[in-house]
Order: C-alpha cells, then sequence, then structure tokens
C-alpha cells in the first residue's frame, strides 16, 4: 500500500479541473531530461485515456535516447514552432507543469505560460516551489516527478488507466532521475511502484538498454576522452572534476544528451564522494554545472551558493556566467570551504 502523500484536497481540485477541462497542455523545462520527457509522456498517455486533448510543449530538444519512449514524436518543441505552441497555451483550460520549481526554467516558454489564461497546476521535487500556480504539488523527499505523476493517478483512483505506454515513460523517468536507482533511491515505496509498472508489461531491460544502451560514435568516444583526459581528482578533498569545452565537445560532434551521466562516474573512483561536470554550452554562453554526490555531503548547497542552483542533496546542478576557468575557481573555493564535510569531519 502506497502512502498518500499528496493532500487529498490537492487531489480532489485536480479531479475537478480534469473533468471540467477538454484542452490540457503539458510543459517542462529547459533541455529536458529523462524525468521531464517520462513524467511530461505518462501524464500525456494517462489524460489521452479519460478523452482530453492534450499536448505536451518542451521549450528545445532533447536527447535521442529518449525518443524511443511510446509519444514522444507528438511532442512540440517551442524554439521550432512557436506560433503553434504560443496558439495552443492560450487555448488551455489547464496548464500542468513538471519537473521544474520556477517558470525561469522554461526559457523563452516563460511569458506564453505565465500569460496564459489557462489554469496552472505545478507537479515538482525540487525545492522551493513558485507561487505561480493555483495547484502547487510539490515534495522535494520524492525521487522524481515522475513517480509524483504516478502517485497522484492511484490517488486520483485511476490506476487501471495507466496504459502499458504510460508506464514505459514513468518507468524511464524514476530511472534515470535516480541513476538507475543508485542514489536517491533508498524508499521502499520505490520498489513497490516499480512492482506495479511491472504489472502494466513493461520491460524494464529493455527501457535500461535503451536509455543507456544507445550511444553513437562520438558519444562513446567522449567518454573515453574525459576519463582519459578530463577527469581530474582531489584527493585531499575527496573530489572530482570533469571540464568541457565547446571546442572539445565539437570534436566529438557533440548532440544534446551526450554527456548525460558523465559526472556520475568518478564516484566509483574508491573515496571519491562529490563529483562536478562543468560543460560550456552550446547555445548560451555560459557554464552548465552539474554536481554529484554519495552519502550526506550537500552538493545542492554548493549549487546554490557558488552556482545560482539546487536540486537534490545528491544530485543537483546551475549556471555560471562566465569563462570556464573561472568557474572552476569557484569550485575550488567550494572545496576549501567545504572540507570538513567532504572529509567526513562534521
Amino acid at each position: 500500500m502506497l502512502s498518500k502523500i499528496i493532500s487529498q484536497a490537492n487531489v480532489d481540485h485536480v479531479e475537478k479541473w480534469f473533468e471540467r477541462a477538454d484542452k490540457v497542455v503539458i510543459v517542462t523545462h529547459v533541455s529536458p531530461d529523462g524525468d521531464a520527457i517520462g513524467s511530461s509522456l505518462g501524464l500525456w498517455h494517462f489524460l489521452l485515456s479519460q478523452g482530453k486533448t492534450v499536448h505536451v510543449i518542451v521549450p528545445n530538444a532533447f536527447p535521442d535516447f529518449l525518443k524511443w519512449m511510446p509519444g514522444a514524436k507528438d511532442i512540440i518543441q517551442y524554439n521550432r514552432y512557436k506560433e503553434f505552441a504560443d496558439k495552443l497555451l492560450q487555448e488551455a483550460d489547464v496548464i500542468c507543469v513538471l519537473d521544474l520549481n520556477v517558470l525561469s526554467r522554461l526559457d523563452e516558454m516563460q511569458s506564453a505560460v505565465a500569460n496564459s489564461p489557462a489554469r496552472k497546476m505545478l507537479v515538482d521535487h525540487h525545492l522551493y516551489p513558485g507561487d505561480f500556480a493555483r495547484i502547487t504539488i510539490s515534495h522535494p523527499h520524492i525521487s522524481s516527478t515522475s513517480e509524483l505523476v504516478f502517485r497522484l493517478i492511484c490517488q486520483l483512483g485511476n490506476f487501471s488507466d495507466i496504459s502499458k505506454e504510460g508506464a514505459e515513460c514513468i518507468y524511464a523517468g524514476m530511472m534515470t532521475d535516480t541513476g538507475a536507482f543508485t542514489y536517491n533511491s533508498n524508499d521502499r515505496e520505490i520498489y513497490l511502484i516499480i512492482s506495479e509498472l511491472l504489472s502494466k508489461g513493461i520491460d524494464k531491460d529493455e527501457i535500461y538498454r535503451n536509455v543507456y544502451n544507445n550511444n553513437s560514435e562520438g558519444r562513446l568516444r567522449l567518454k573515453g576522452y574525459v576519463l582519459c583526459e578530463k577527469m581530474q581528482l582531489f584527493p585531499n578533498f575527496n573530489a572530482a572534476l570533469i571540464t568541457l569545452s565547446r571546442e572539445e565537445q565539437k570534436q566529438f560532434h557533440y548532440m544534446k544528451g551526450d554527456t548525460e551521466g558523465l559526472v556520475n562516474i568518478p564516484l566509483s573512483v574508491k573515496g571519491i564522494c562529490f563529483s562536478a561536470f562543468l560543460r560550456e554550452d552550446t547555445e548560451k554562453d555560459m557554464i552548465k554545472i552539474s554536481l554529484r554526490s554519495v552519502g550526506t555531503f550537500p552538493c545542492n548547497e554548493v549549487a546554490s551558493e557558488y552556482f545560482n542552483g539546487g536540486g537534490h542533496l545528491n544530485a543537483s546542478g546551475g549556471e555560471f556566467y562566465g569563462p570556464l576557468d573561472k568557474a572552476v575557481e569557484l569550485f575550488k573555493q567550494a572545496l576549501v570551504k567545504y572540507e570538513d564535510l567532504l572529509l567526513g569531519k562534521k
């Protein structure tokens, strides 16, 4: 039996909105990851089963290794079909905002969503949710937004309406946001949910292969280059750093998503409890920051204090507007400040 963590007031509110709505739009954050796409498509499949006209709109492209998900071909990219997307957002009865805490993470979609007359609901698991939605379902202790979507559908009394296709998307979102259930995944109820998803006929092994064993040659060679040439270890701080410039990405024919998961690799080195990946963005003049940790080290605090970001205890991220070498300096400053925690002295 799953705990009913979503308040009954919110569940009742969502039920009324969905009953009255004809047109629903689902949106998620810029550079969508597995949880963003999985939760969006999981909810999309459910709402289709309820007879709704529903669209998923994302700010920009998402990785090829997520395009196998059922329904992915119907996702609308805002940066390619802005006029059509704006029309859908204006005409929507309800906009479901998934896997982000503030509208700024919608990038160029932000104003279109904010200015839409549609009723807005938020389903998310990040800290510090904004106040833009009339319904806010925010549970930072939950491993993924996909898990929250599953829980919401169940609390609505509609588990039977989750299709195999929807279950595949929800499982993929849960899997990718926990590093294949290697972090933020000690809650026993996660595995109860997996059992229920398996009852829908999903093949979790195939989903794993679709996501993690679906490399291009360039992506695989980039991984080798990163491990051989770019991984720096700081044993005095139990930390590691990977940096990647735009030129280096071009060398390996970088495509969106090719660096997914690289930040986790140094954590397999004995003694390393904190890993950072700093990558020059190929579209904007900024540095993308990914941070991972094991145990109790709060990488989300580092993200918030040094890189305008946040996230979860063991998985977080941020941004830095400036040259790569300055971002590296900030990382090294963080190591000094957090030395005692990194070495287990606090």
